[in-house]
């Protein structure tokens, strides 16, 4: 009588044969393929699960199974704790690769713009100008370049008022997709509340092709972001290392604690990649300091995407004057 050990081996030889006569038939089939799946099984001889494809006259070929995402918020993290954030000071960051789509955030707390609001001010302008078919006026022209450029609050001033303060700012903002983002009351355009996601999110309808502003908005914007003043390219820009950059940075004293929001958002190019990256801070004891954190968080962001680690808190690049204080 044969033995429980004899047929549990003549059963595994059978398999065997059963999976080589798979592949055997397939020379005899006119471009036909066959997929022959192996299961993983626990134990120290299994296999991970693989697809084995054979084409007619063809050698079998096996397909790996693909690899788990990476966790970008997670290798965030990781990396903001490297970077010094003072006691009482906040920091959110977020960075987006265009080419891939894949997108990092670290924090989700509402901060003041400051002068950041500036670029969406512009957006909701030509936005405007859009729907009325025309072109910016030379006023409005002077008035744009000034603000982002210069940073200048007059002019910003103005273009708030011509898109109809926070109630035109909120309505363009709904068209671009900021969900968290409200306009600062009456004039204080400086005290309109955002995300770094929203942030991110305006930087790709600037610099993005799927977009609410037309080609020439968006090439009109981004070249101001490009050229702005000696003694404001801090913040974002510092990643570039001397590579390409557009930007808007954000600076305001805060009269009732003397602690500094400092924010900057724009396009990088670092080792010949685009990314988009938005911080924003707050509870800065220092300007100066406010800038450090956030060119070291700008820095932690791109090397979730780079694989190089975060330089932690370099020294600020520059200590521009304030842009926009509230009365």
């Amino acid at each position: 009588m044969e033995s429980p050990r004899a047929r549990a081996r003549r059963r595994r030889r059978s398999l065997l044969f059963t999976a080589l006569a798979l592949l055997t038939v397939v020379g005899g089939a006119a471009a036909g393929t066959v997929y022959v799946k192996a299961q993983a099984h626990s134990g120290p001889s299994s296999v991970s699960s693989a697809s084995v494809s054979v084409q007619a006259g063809e050698e079998a070929s096996v397909e790996p199974v693909a690899q788990p995402a990476v966790d970008h918020d997670a290798a965030l993290a990781e990396a903001m704790a490297s970077v010094t954030v003072e006691d009482g000071a906040e920091v959110s960051v977020a960075v987006l690769d265009p080419e891939s789509g894949e997108s990092a955030t670290y924090g989700s707390g509402s901060f003041d713009t400051a002068s950041v609001v500036k670029v969406d001010i512009l957006a909701a302008l030509l936005l405007q100008a859009q729907d009325a078919g025309r072109q910016l006026t030379a006023t409005e022209k002077s008035y744009a370049t000034a603000m982002i450029q210069d940073s200048d609050n007059a002019s910003a001033s103005e273009l708030w008022r011509a898109i109809g303060e926070a109630e035109g700012l909120d309505a363009a903002n709904e068209r671009l997709g900021l969900t968290a983002t409200e306009g600062g009351d009456g004039m204080l355009w400086g005290l309109t509340q955002t995300t770094a996601e929203d942030q991110l999110r305006l930087l790709q309808q600037v610099f993005g092709e799927d977009s609410e502003l037309s080609e020439p908005s968006r090439t009109y914007l981004r070249g101001l972001m490009g050229e702005i003043a000696v003694d404001q390219q801090w913040g974002v820009s510092a990643v570039a290392g001397g590579s390409a950059w557009a930007l808007k940075n954000g600076w305001l004293p805060r009269t009732a604690t003397g602690l500094w929001d400092i924010n900057s958002i724009g396009r990088v190019t670092v080792d010949g990649t685009v990314y988009l990256v938005a911080v924003l801070s707050d509870g800065n004891s220092t300007k100066a300091k406010g800038i450090s954190l956030v060119e070291a968080a700008a820095g932690a962001a791109v090397s979730v995407f780079t694989g190089e680690a975060s330089s932690g808190s370099p020294e600020p690049t520059s200590a521009a004057s304030p842009s926009y204080s509230p009365s």
